[in-house]
């Protein structure tokens, strides 16, 4: 899958070349929640399906709002449209979207409630999320990547000892610790995790991005037992499955510890926050990041020149231009049109 080429190039496209250190004939580029309610044909799709969670299981629609920003922008990957908690619903767990509150999900907080869920293999939920990949797969042009994605152990334990979205201290205490129940979660999440980015390599995901959105919450101990080494894990449990297939670590929030999550065996980029420069990161991965998505709000011309001088600081071979974590609501599509167009001007 990985290394196969259709008229003389690789498929995937520069997104690929860069993971596999190739050299790309340009900067490849995407965004993290680049399918959103920004854009309006989103919003008109979404109104179509109903709830959120209906939209992410149905694979006609949700295909559709992943090819979504292609069609708008020169983009060099869709991601696939889905949910992080996709994991622990189709583990069993009840999950609904409440209009501007965010996710409720049912919640995990002892050994019985963690013995009582399912396997995900399956699942209608995965099924679901899988014909989305196929379908997608199957209409984006061959130079286009389709990334597949899951959220890291830790971030996703989090909403599950919530019950959806929190500050997250409840599980922190768990993690301090090291409650049995909780670090038996982290375990079971490694597995489920590995089963869901296997199922979406084998239905045309062609790189995964392993979420962490939270991992800046934990700080020595912790980060390295309840992020690192569970992220370390999948990849090695992925990679064993699907050789070759590119990963991409997203552990937000962690600053200089970047230089960890690169070092993790298998792992092909770091995704980077806004907050460190990528010109501070002396690593042997690439490098993906990290515009800040405030920067989108302030108009063309700033998001011009901010998007210029992310570039200015890593050669086009080792980066894959992104955000430094998603599109904001009220980004005005104009702007990213902009930064688009910036981009691949300073390469032309």
């Amino acid at each position: 899958m990985i290394d196969s080429r259709k008229g003389g190039k690789p498929l995937g496209g520069a997104l690929l070349d860069v993971l596999l250190k190739r050299t790309p004939d340009r900067r490849p580029m995407w965004f993290m929640r680049q399918a959103g309610r920004y854009l309006p044909e989103y919003r008109a799709v979404r109104q179509r399906a109903g709830s959120f969670v209906d939209l992410c299981y149905n694979p006609e629609l949700a295909s559709e709002v992943t090819i979504q920003p292609l069609r708008r922008y020169d983009l060099d990957a869709a991601i696939l449209f889905a949910d992080i908690l996709v994991v622990p619903h189709a583990m069993g767990l009840p999950l609904k979207f409440e209009e501007g509150e965010g996710p409720v999900l049912g919640t995990v907080r002892s050994l019985d409630d963690l013995n009582a869920l399912r396997p995900l293999v399956g699942s209608y939920e995965v099924r679901q999320v899988c014909e989305t990949v196929r379908l997608t797969r199957s209409s984006l042009a061959h130079d286009k990547a389709l990334i597949g994605f899951c959220g890291g152990p830790w971030t996703v334990a989090s909403y599950m000892v919530a019950g959806g979205s929190s500050d997250r201290v409840d599980a922190k205490l768990a993690a301090f610790r090291r409650d049995p129940w909780f670090v038996a979660l982290i375990d079971r999440l490694v597995v489920e995790s590995i089963e869901y980015l296997v199922a979406q390599a084998e239905a045309g995901a062609q790189a995964v991005q392993i979420f962490d959105s939270w991992a800046g919450d934990l700080i020595g101990d912790q980060l390295q037992e309840f992020v690192l080494d569970p992220i370390s894990r999948i990849v090695a449990g992925v990679q064993a499955r699907v050789p070759g297939l590119p990963v991409i670590v997203f552990a937000r929030g962690i600053g200089s510890h970047q230089i960890k999550a690169a070092a993790l065996p298998g792992v092909n980029a770091i995704g980077v926050e806004t907050e460190l420069g990528l010109d501070e990161i002396d690593v042997n991965v690439a490098l993906q990041g990290n515009l800040d998505p405030v920067a989108l709000l302030a108009g063309e011309d700033v998001a011009r020149r901010e998007a210029l001088m992310v570039c200015a600081k890593i050669p086009k071979e080792r980066h894959i231009f992104n955000l430094g974590h998603g599109i904001r609501l009220g980004t005005d599509p104009a702007v990213v049109g902009a930064v688009v167009d910036a981009v691949r001007r300073s390469e032309a």
